[in-house]
């Protein structure tokens, strides 16, 4: 039997006895109208859960769950020869995708873009091997389930050649993207998880403190996290679904934050 529950609404691990996910209950997140639910790992694969593995680019792999697990994020695999991030791990683990996992090399680490993309990181790790799960210092609050495999990090992480770890923020304090120089043809990839959040349109990225609530960060937020992102050569961009900027990302990222700024700051109030 798991020694842990899993938010059916987020889909996050937390300690059994819980009462409640503080994520869900967070104006950026919600408590469906008919309350907190709970489930374990156990349930959902009897109820035919199961993750799914598929290359979005050489080295570079999505894992979705079916049915969507939680928010429904997708996870990303990045792969290179020094091993391999296991990045906005999903709230349900499979073994024949930990298997698939395992076959492109050991995991070095797990790590999510923010707190409503820890799934069940623990869980993650134990599968593939006890790497490290690494949480932002500033977002250590919002862990629900506390494990030895938990390690803190701040600013900038190499964690692997060529693959770092950034915290611009806004989302949340510790909100971080992964850059990876090698991406790309090795024009650069970001994933940003919904730190920076790729929008329908594919030309055009969004900045929220709520995603489902519709809350905005300001301008000068907004500006900040544009800035943070600047020194990195990316590309691509990666969101946490399935929405990615498939060139051109680090101008799109840098036009999208000018707008942005200029909408909430009153410039376009004309055209309202």
């Amino acid at each position: 039997m798991s020694d842990f529950w899993i938010c059916r609404t987020c889909a996050v691990e937390h300690d059994v006895g819980a009462r409640i996910c503080s994520i869900c209950s967070d104006e950026r997140q919600y408590v469906p109208a008919g309350g907190q639910r709970w489930a374990t790992l156990e349930e959902l694969a009897a109820a035919g859960y199961r993750a799914e593995m598929r290359e979005l680019e050489p080295d570079l792999f999505a894992i979705t769950t079916t049915p969507e697990a939680g928010i429904g994020q997708q996870s990303k695999l990045l792969v290179t020869p020094h091993g391999s991030l296991l990045w906005d791990p999903v709230g349900f683990v499979d073994d024949d995708v930990v298997e698939r996992i395992l076959a492109l090399g050991e995991v070095r680490a797990v790590a999510a873009s923010h707190p409503h993309m820890f799934g069940v990181q623990v869980e993650w790790s134990r599968r593939l091997g006890g790497a490290p799960v690494l949480v932002s210092a500033a977002d250590l609050e919002w862990v629900a389930r506390d494990d030895e495999v938990i390690v803190t990090w701040e600013r900038d992480l190499e964690i692997l050649p060529g693959v770092t770890l950034s915290q611009p923020g806004g989302h949340f304090p510790g909100s971080a993207v992964a850059h990876w120089a090698a991406g790309a043809d090795g024009r650069g990839v970001l994933l940003t998880g919904d730190t920076i959040f790729p929008n329908p349109d594919r030309r055009s990225v969004s900045f929220m403190r709520s995603y489902p609530n519709r809350i905005p960060l300001s301008a000068a937020v907004v500006q900040r996290i544009a800035r943070h992102v600047e020194p990195f050569a990316f590309d691509r961009l990666y969101g946490n679904f399935d929405n990615a900027i498939g060139s051109d990302a680090r101008a799109i990222v840098r036009w999208s934050a000018d707008r942005h700024a200029d909408w909430v700051s009153g410039a376009f109030d004309h055209l309202t």
